[in-house]
């Protein structure tokens, strides 16, 4: 993997992981356009830049983190059904990691339901994040679950979750990004932990890479988390849904012409 691979990938993962579109699906074809090679590297590289994209959460919301011990227990509830089905389903979730079309069906499916949200979800009643009773936190955390099929993308998911429990747009958006912060902090540990159990360990150079990678997540993901928050609120995810459709025709397009796609 070079520097401008490292770039080109820590703007994707920065734009893709907090909005419902799947940064799986993206990484797929950013990481195949560049004819990047998998190995245990990359794989690792891939996961790791998440701490960037957690970080900005934390310092966008950094009052929000230290306002209640209520708010931490809420979270926690949340994680739990993503931490029980990780470890109960994680041969199956490595098996579907090795679908591209699993990913690209999942896109359009979910790009299918983002077309309907705003109608079928229009009663919201919470419009605070931190209000969130701990029976609507799991089940929001049950929706997470979603998510461990490629494709579905965690953040479309929890907010489907949210608004499901009546939450407006925006306390269903934030609220995702806050659950982000376990989830994926404990998806990293994971992939660190075993990296180094299989004996691999990171040389100078690729500590380099990590670490333009996770700058570039957490600056782009600050930006794309502001953006998000005020285009959800005013157009709703219609459009989104619309682009989840093409990403995942086009993901089918190169597929069914013979081009191999990766996931890594």
């Amino acid at each position: 993997m070079t520097t401008f691979e490292a770039v080109i990938l820590g703007i994707v993962e920065g734009l893709t992981e907090f909005l419902p579109v799947s940064s799986t699906g993206h990484m797929i074809l950013a990481s195949s356009f560049m004819g990047i090679a998998s190995d245990s590297f990359v794989k690792l590289f891939t996961v790791a830049i998440q701490l960037g994209t957690i970080l900005s959460v934390v310092v966008l919301y950094f009052k929000r983190f230290f306002r209640s011990i209520n708010f931490y227990f809420k979270l926690v509830t949340a994680f739990i059904p993503a931490a029980i089905f990780g470890v109960l389903l994680s041969d199956k979730i490595d098996e579907l990691l090795e679908s591209p079309q699993t990913v690209a069906l999942s896109l359009v499916i979910g790009g299918i339901v983002l077309l309907f949200m705003d109608k079928v979800f229009n009663k919201p009643v919470e419009d605070d994040a931190d209000k969130v009773s701990y029976p609507s936190a799991f089940v929001i955390g049950l929706f997470q679950c979603l998510a461990m099929v490629p494709g579905v993308s965690r953040s479309a998911a929890t907010i489907i979750g949210g608004m499901q429990q009546k939450l407006t747009k925006k306390a269903a958006a934030e609220f995702s990004f806050f659950l982000a912060v376990p989830t994926m902090f404990a998806a990293t540990a994971k992939k660190l932990l075993d990296f180094y159990k299989d004996g691999h360990t990171i040389n100078h150079q690729e500590g380099m890479l990590l670490a333009i990678g996770n700058v570039v997540g957490f600056v782009v993901a600050i930006i794309a988390i502001r953006s998000f928050i005020n285009f959800v609120t005013r157009h709703g995810f219609k459009v989104f849904g619309i682009y989840r459709i093409i990403v995942g025709a086009i993901i089918l397009i190169l597929l069914w012409s013979g081009h191999s796609l990766q996931i890594i």
